[in-house]
């Protein structure tokens, strides 16, 4: 099962919390180790993927798209319009290759049992957390009160 942590991953614990990290040979890591781990092992990556195809009702579009953030809560927001649709949401990974392999199967995976169109996928974005709040604070991301949710573009 996977689980998003929160946008603040990799923080230090506060004092007096257990660590998550086994204990080898009675030792257990250093506090630096236990973020460089952590690190390692989880980021989040911001996803946009974008899908396109033959026209398909808005009304079915919307309820497609309502029951894929149902199947995926870790979905942020979805715009859709007759012939596309966008979805934006976070994803822990390894690494970029892991986030982008686990981005495309997305629409496939959940084609049938959100009944999406049969659309493809025409784009895909997959940038590190730093770098969505850089491109925010720049002016250059989706605003900051983009509401949650599956709207029409």
């Amino acid at each position: 099962m996977r689980r998003l942590a929160s946008v603040d991953v990799g923080s230090p614990q506060p004092s007096g919390a257990t660590s998550p990290w086994p204990v080898s040979d009675g030792v257990a890591p250093t506090a630096g180790a236990e973020r460089t781990a952590a690190a390692e092992a989880a980021r989040l990556w911001h996803i946009t993927l974008s899908v396109a195809g033959e026209e398909a009702p808005l009304r079915e579009v919307r309820r497609s798209l309502e029951q894929l953030a149902h199947d995926h809560p870790f979905l942020l927001t979805s715009r859709y319009a007759h012939d596309h649709a966008e979805i934006r949401y976070w994803e822990e990974a390894r690494d970029l290759h892991d986030a982008a392999a686990v981005a495309l199967r997305l629409w496939g995976e959940h084609r049938s049992s959100a009944s999406l169109p049969p659309w493809e996928i025409v784009g895909l974005e997959v940038v590190g957390r730093e770098t969505y709040h850089q491109r925010v604070a720049e002016g250059y991301g989706p605003a900051p009160a983009t509401p949650v949710g599956v709207h029409p573009f």
